[in-house]
């Protein structure tokens, strides 16, 4: 745990997409990822922040931020996508090789469901044949990821997506050698125990995304069976010292693992007034401080 890196992503600025008149400024961004105090970032979506490595690693170094990884989010299930999940690998490969501790692959499922209407877009379950398909195409990008560019590939279960609940994750981890991206705000979101299933599989996380998860909300969510974006707009998505995981218990579990991996902070804001992140993300940053994680 001494070694236990904390860093954040845009989406903690309310950075969902490419281009939106919602969103604030990559600088912006940038500049109060620093001033909040972390020294560590996702890339967020692909084409958000600058994408020529000189201009990027310019703007990095002068706020004392080091790039950590890469998101490849899209339908999983069809072996042409995956073709086109590949390519788009190749392009952000061609800039994260050049940052030294930028060694991570965050690979994330379509989700099944429009992100805000919540109507379903594909199928919901797989059966035997399109599992296969799944998984093969998940190795094929993995197997990529390694031989080509010694990158590491972290799979994150997330909801309204085919590995959502603990037990697909099970399946997911007894089928493939692929550690976990492990969403803390995700599992509880799912109606997961983050503390029992952090027990049982710390071996197969090598990378943390860390959010808590309002229970009022979540309820509201189940009740009124509410999209994930109406969710997020609720709020179900809180501050880490605010919802059902309790921190303290999971920072003490860090240690006893001797967790020694980036631990990436999310809270999901979308859209979001532009002044609201930056206080957020200051009192997680103290807070994170305070229990002893980083």
């Amino acid at each position: 745990m001494s070694q236990c890196k904390i860093g954040t992503a845009p989406v903690s600025w309310g950075i969902w997409f490419t281009k939106d008149d919602k969103q604030m400024s990559w600088k912006r961004c940038l500049d109060e990822m620093a001033i909040a105090g972390y020294t560590g970032m996702e890339l967020g979506p692909w084409g958000f922040m600058p994408n020529k490595v000189q201009k990027l690693k310019n703007e990095l170094d002068k706020r004392n931020i080091q790039l950590i990884s890469t998101t490849l989010m899209d339908d999983l299930t069809c072996p042409d996508n995956t073709n086109n999940m590949i390519a788009q690998l190749d392009e952000m490969a061609s800039l994260q090789t050049q940052f030294e501790e930028a060694k991570y692959v965050v690979l994330i499922d379509a989700c099944y469901t429009d992100l805000f209407t919540g109507e379903q877009i594909r199928k919901k379950e797989l059966n035997k044949e399109e599992k296969d398909i799944f998984y093969q195409n998940i190795e094929k990008i993995n197997n990529h990821a390694k031989n080509k560019y010694d990158l590491e590939v972290v799979f994150h279960p997330h909801s309204q997506t085919h590995i959502e609940t603990e037990e697909q994750i099970e399946e997911f981890l007894k089928r493939t050698t692929i550690n976990l991206c492990f969403d803390t705000g995700h599992h509880a979101y799912m109606d997961g125990d983050v503390i029992e299933f952090m027990k049982k599989h710390y071996k197969r996380i090598s990378y943390i995304h860390l959010k808590n998860c309002d229970s009022s909300v979540l309820e509201a969510v189940r009740q009124n069976d509410w999209s994930l974006a109406k969710a997020v707009q609720e709020g179900v998505m809180v501050e880490p010292d605010k919802g059902i995981v309790d921190m303290s218990k999971f920072v003490q579990l860090l240690k006893k693992t001797n967790f020694d991996g980036w631990i990436i902070v999310e809270q999901d804001m979308y859209p979001t007034p532009f002044e609201k992140p930056l206080p957020i993300a200051k009192r997680t940053r103290n807070y994170l401080r305070e229990i002893g994680m980083g």
